[in-house]
């Protein structure tokens, strides 16, 4: 069975939906890093700054419809919205299928 990036997109996009930080954290790689340019520019490296960010962002920034879903190499870009707005992000994914980068802000 191969990965298919699109289809993990909309389960990252679901696990955010629904709150559901430890789903949403088990879709990353151990070294994953996340570039954020929401509400100033960040970036955060490795599990404990990853699910910090995340508990924060559900709390926060609760996402809400897909608007958009594209593949872009070998990863996808998706937007979405949020409590503040649309929101574009452009998920990387390693050989294993998981995260490991992921940039995001808002969508102009």
């Amino acid at each position: 069975m191969s990965f298919d990036p699109m289809a993990a997109a909309v389960d990252w996009l679901d696990a955010y939906r629904a709150r559901d930080l430890e789903d949403i954290l088990g879709m990353y790689a151990d070294d994953a890093v996340i570039y954020c340019g929401c509400g100033g520019h960040k970036t955060l490296t490795g599990r404990s700054a990853v699910r910090a960010y995340w508990i924060d962002r559900l709390k926060r920034y609760p996402a809400f419809a897909l608007n958009d879903l594209q593949p872009k190499g070998n990863g996808v870009t998706i937007s979405y919205i949020t409590a503040s707005g649309f929101v574009s992000a452009v998920l990387s994914f390693n050989g294993a299928g998981k995260i490991r980068a992921i940039r995001c802000g808002p969508a102009n």
